[in-house]
């Protein structure tokens, strides 16, 4: 990870654990989770916003302004529109993908539940989701959703991500590592 990154990832961490236990002390974990889903929705559709958190041209008094009247408009919980308003002041806007991305695994882990990143050569039907799913969610003791994408590069088999554990079943390294061994040999 760069290093302009992992300080911005640093950044949204701590205001997202921040953020996280004052919504859990107020018992609005759903109204947060609902916040985090309405901004990141708008951040897609909205070049204007994203221009607004990441454009050093725009003062922090005109930042703190337009993210209150858009947190106000989009009735966001008093928690996520204070915490904006404060980062607007800070200069720290420019980190909202990562805070949303936080506090959606805060969430997540909060409610027992991970996420897995599988990459296939095809596209896996819904009964190989539901045997993955069965056999991670045993594997790992919470409940598992699967993010499944599409790599033909893989040749075969699956490269399954589950928080920090990665399993390389594809064929493409198993090919790989029969190169190595076979150069190692010759």
């Amino acid at each position: 990870m760069s290093e302009p990154a992992s300080i911005s990832a640093g950044i949204a961490q701590r205001y997202a654990t921040a953020i996280f236990a004052i919504a859990q002390d107020n018992n609005d974990l759903k109204g947060l989770e609902t916040g985090i889903n309405d901004l990141t929705a708008a951040l897609g559709d909205s070049a204007d916003l994203r221009s607004l958190i990441a454009s050093p041209l725009v003062s922090r008094a005109d930042q703190e302004a337009a993210i209150t009247a858009v947190a106000k408009k989009m009735k966001l919980n008093p928690v996520l529109a204070n915490a904006l308003g404060l980062m607007a002041q800070k200069r720290r806007l420019f980190v909202l993908p990562q805070l949303l991305n936080a506090l959606r695994d805060a969430l997540a882990e909060a409610r027992g539940e991970v996420t897995a990143e599988v990459a296939s050569a095809k596209a896996l039907t819904k009964t190989q989701i539901e045997k993955l799913t069965k056999t991670l969610s045993e594997q790992v003791g919470k409940s598992v959703t699967i993010n499944a994408t599409v790599d033909e590069s893989l040749i075969g088999g699956l490269v399954v991500k589950v928080g920090s554990k990665m399993i390389d079943s594809s064929i493409r390294s198993k090919l790989n590592s029969l190169q190595n061994a076979m150069k190692e040999v010759g």
